[in-house]
């Protein structure tokens, strides 16, 4: 990424599809449950967290030039201070480490060797973020801020409504990462094509199971899916994300209305 306003690199992603996936999840969570005060603070920590891990893997790629840690380096400084404060507040949260210190470990391999595009990390990528709708659950339902509950589950984890939630964006995340490749960095990949398509498919029949409404969306993004790539193959990635932050709205609010 080339530096912005005379600043080095690395202070502005550059992925801007990734708002919609960072901002849904949790707040879904914390509208669903019912939301707090806590919920600002999980929300700030999880974004600035999101702003060291960017600055942190284009860090990584660029073989750790000492040009690309100030970013990394102030980003995390700021994660760990609001973290502090999040986990003295609700020490039970701790509890979510041993779940995503894997995941940022194996995202953060693939950036060190230069496969952060790679389909695997994008999946490890959706993990994490859909997470966070069962992690903001946890603050908001009535056991997730005192820690009542079984002592070896993370608040929220206890929720089939959470995880269901969970599931759902799950669903969705991990389509938009195949449509969206489709569209921009596998454009013309039959192959590609073929695994959007089929994905898309198959996760029609258990979220219409799941919610006929919900189902229906997912109808429409499986036509998408099929449709748009070979209709429409040149439509600019900031089209196609528009695409994807409208579509992500209407299924915030399905969601919280079903």
């Amino acid at each position: 990424m080339s530096a912005r306003g005379g600043r080095n690199p690395g202070w502005v992603p550059n992925q801007h599809g990734a708002w919609a996936m960072l901002l849904l999840p949790p707040v879904v969570g914390a509208v669903a449950s019912g939301v707090r005060w806590s919920h600002l603070l999980l929300l700030a920590t999880w974004l600035v967290g999101y702003l060291a891990f960017f600055a942190a893997g284009l860090w990584l790629r660029s073989r750790r030039k000492a040009r690309y840690w100030p970013p990394v380096r102030a980003y995390t400084i700021v994660a760990v201070a609001l973290g502090s404060v999040l986990l003295a507040t609700h020490p039970a949260l701790l509890r979510w480490a041993p779940v995503y210190a894997p995941l940022l470990a194996a995202s953060l391999w693939f950036s060190a060797r230069r496969s952060d595009r790679s389909l695997a990390n994008d999946l490890v990528t959706v993990v994490a973020a859909s997470l966070m709708a069962v992690v903001a659950w946890g603050l908001g339902d009535a056991e997730g801020p005192v820690g009542t509950g079984p002592l070896t589950w993370p608040p929220g984890a206890t929720s089939p409504h959470a995880w269901l939630i969970a599931g759902v964006l799950l669903a969705y995340f991990a389509g938009t990462v195949l449509y969206v490749k489709t569209m921009i960095r596998e454009r013309g990949n039959p192959r590609m094509w073929w695994a959007s398509v089929g994905y898309h498919a198959a996760v029609v029949v258990p979220t219409a199971w799941a919610d006929p409404v919900l189902g229906a969306l997912f109808v429409v993004l499986a036509v998408r899916a099929a449709v748009v790539p070979r209709r429409w193959p040149a439509l600019s990635p900031r089209t196609v994300g528009i695409g994807e932050v409208a579509a992500s709205v209407v299924l915030g609010i399905l969601l919280l209305t079903r």
